[in-house]
């Protein structure tokens, strides 16, 4: 086929416009649909796309890069800190043990030393892309198991500065011309004494830092002033751009000093801003990615080696997650956190593709063998969202939540007719305010570890996943009467309520939104009592500032009232309008017109101007 950009743009995008929607439709990870529309572009199968895969995949690593400095953003300097811990505990034990018997495994098939520790080093990877994007799909980054998994993320993505420093040592032929390109750039420390590239590499990251604070936020602030978007854009790609190569040329991997980079912004007033702006970019990136690792699987070499590649990846699948299952008993993780890590972590990442290429370029190892490894890890990839989804539908259901049965659930449940699902930020206000009422809910809440923390705190909190209508009986929903859910994900807040409605009709249900297109998918399958977590917020953000420029604070409780549930009537008839853009936007436009007459009307007719009841002499003068 024609090799020309433009082809091969169309290429890949009709691939993500046909399969990612169909893998959603099916209720699977959108990285399984962007994989699987590589694997049908490949070379191997349809043939849109040949060797030139090879060099897309290099680009869409960018992707990577991108998403470390988003993460980064998300994680101010102090939280990071406090990782450290976490980040070279679980991370160094990791590495260390899937490193020690995957060089055994490896030695025992009769590898030479050499080749063995060279494929051992890879194979301890895993994959940053896949795995934070799942989790991240599922709502799971805030969990122990997403934050125990970013760990071991973080110390493998650090780990292959030395793995790419120790490569060479393994050499037979040396350390050869070809290998100046063995991450895709110049290492402008290749031949200089150790402790020299030490002193490069710790001046690398201060200069990071430090730009950061005295370079990228005054260039931010300068170009803010302008006013032009897309010169704010071009200055957050230059930032990314400019870290990676720096890291680059210092032998580091541009991924890490990305998210350096993020974590050095993360208390910078340009945060928010940063994230909106390059999150486009990187979702583009990384489903680029994933295609680009479907396209790479050569089927020619498992044609070859069927029992060969399918006995490795099973193999290595099976060793990583059985050195992550452990690791996960020895920081007490409890099981159905501990079942997510390790399904996340069992496929090799994408840092080994880098590592084996550099290994055959020093010849550490043969064609033959670098071949059969890229295989295996562009499959251990592909499996991961599979494995993912039957971790979820099949273990979790029958051994993640078995400590739920075992916690004494049912005498809390008799006294209380108020049912709280999810117990994280918002749902913690909420049983806070309800306990300081009196009223002690029955709490449910999926993070097993977040449970018993919060036990601790005196919380009656019970560990249980809250889809599952075995559970939500047996934590007494029949004689209930309330049922509040303030689950983050609304797949499954919707899937939750459609089945309690089905079948406990008397149970009232009131249910948590993020945002308005949320609320209308639950009005629209009849949950009445739909709370938008912005909406108070905003109004009483608003109403503040109105106070501050002069205007009275009982007319702006009033008229704020007054917005907040002529913003429920008109969301409410919102709803049953039809998913057309023209009409939705025609109507919307509409009710936002009504809504502000009725409170011009209400400051015209002088309503609340006469109205004192809060604005007594005693308060003007305390207020003075």
């Amino acid at each position: 086929m024609t090799g020309t950009i433009l082809f091969q743009a169309i290429v890949f995008l009709a691939g993500a416009v046909v399969c990612v929607p169909i893998a959603k439709r099916f209720g699977l990870s959108a990285v399984l649909g962007y994989l699987l529309a590589g694997i049908l572009i490949g070379p191997f199968l349809l043939g849109f796309v040949g060797e030139e895969g090879e060099d897309i995949l290099h680009f869409a690593e960018f992707g990577v890069v991108m998403m470390l400095f988003l993460i980064g953003l998300e994680i101010e300097p102090r939280n990071f800190w406090n990782m450290r811990k976490t980040i070279v505990g679980m991370g160094g034990l990791q590495v260390a043990a899937t490193m020690g018997l995957s060089f055994l495994m490896f030695a025992l098939m009769g590898f030479g030393w050499k080749v063995a520790l060279a494929i051992s080093m890879a194979v301890a990877l895993s994959s940053t892309a896949i795995v934070l994007q799942t989790l991240k799909e599922k709502g799971l980054m805030n969990t122990t198991a997403g934050a125990a998994s970013f760990s071991v993320l973080l110390f493998q993505d650090i780990i292959v500065i030395f793995m790419l420093g120790a490569l060479p040592l393994l050499s037979v032929a040396g350390h050869s011309a070809e290998s100046d390109d063995h991450h895709g750039g110049i290492n402008l420390l290749e031949g200089l004494p150790l402790g020299l590239q030490t002193l490069v590499i710790i001046s690398s990251v201060a200069l990071v830092v430090l730009a950061g604070r005295y370079l990228f936020v005054p260039m931010l602030r300068l170009v803010a002033r302008t006013g032009v978007r897309e010169l704010l854009i071009a200055s957050a790609l230059l930032i990314v751009l400019a870290i990676s190569l720096l890291m680059e040329l210092a032998g580091l991997s541009p991924a890490l000093g990305a998210f350096l980079g993020g974590v050095v912004l993360a208390t910078s007033e340009f945060k928010h801003e940063l994230e909106s702006t390059l999150e486009p970019f990187k979702d583009l990136l990384l489903g680029l990615f994933f295609m680009a690792v479907g396209a790479s699987i050569n089927f020619v070499v498992v044609g070859e080696n069927p029992l060969m590649i399918s006995g490795l990846v099973v193999g290595i699948i099976l060793l990583k997650a059985l050195v992550l299952f452990i690791v996960g008993a020895v920081f007490n993780m409890k099981l159905d956190q501990r079942l997510l890590m390790t399904v996340s972590l069992a496929q090799i990442g994408e840092f080994a593709f880098v590592l084996f290429s550099f290994a055959f370029q020093l010849e550490i190892l043969g064609r033959a063998v670098t071949d059969m490894m890229l295989v295996v890890t562009a499959i251990s990839m592909t499996l991961t969202p599979i494995l993912a989804i039957l971790n979820e539908r099949l273990v979790l259901p029958r051994f993640g939540t078995k400590e739920s049965v075992e916690r004494p659930m049912d005498e809390v449940e008799k006294s209380s007719k108020v049912i709280l699902v999810g117990f994280g930020h918002f749902g913690n206000t909420v049983g806070r305010f309800l306990r300081a009422f009196g009223v002690e809910p029955t709490v449910l809440d999926f993070d097993s570890n977040r449970v018993d923390f919060l036990r601790k705190m005196g919380f009656k909190v019970f560990y249980g996943d809250a889809s599952r209508m075995d559970l939500l009986e047996s934590a007494g929903i029949a004689e209930a009467d309330i049922l509040i859910t303030t689950i983050g994900n609304p797949g499954v807040t919707a899937n939750l309520v459609k089945r309690v409605r089905e079948k406990y009709p008397h149970v009232k249900l009131m249910v948590r939104a993020q945002n308005r297109y949320d609320a209308y998918e639950l009005l629209n399958i009849g949950v009445e009592n739909v709370y938008r977590e912005s909406l108070d917020t905003s109004v009483k953000l608003a109403s503040d500032v109105l106070s501050e420029m002069g205007f009275r604070k009982y007319t702006l409780h009033r008229q704020a009232q007054q917005f907040i549930r002529s913003d429920e009537e008109s969301l409410r008839r919102l709803a049953s309008q039809p998913r057309n853009e023209e009409a939705y936007i025609f109507k919307a436009r509409q009710e936002i017109a009504a809504q502000e007459k009725l409170l011009e009307e209400d400051r015209r007719r002088g309503l609340l101007e006469d109205d004192h009841s809060w604005d007594s002499e005693q308060m003007r003068m305390a207020k003075r």
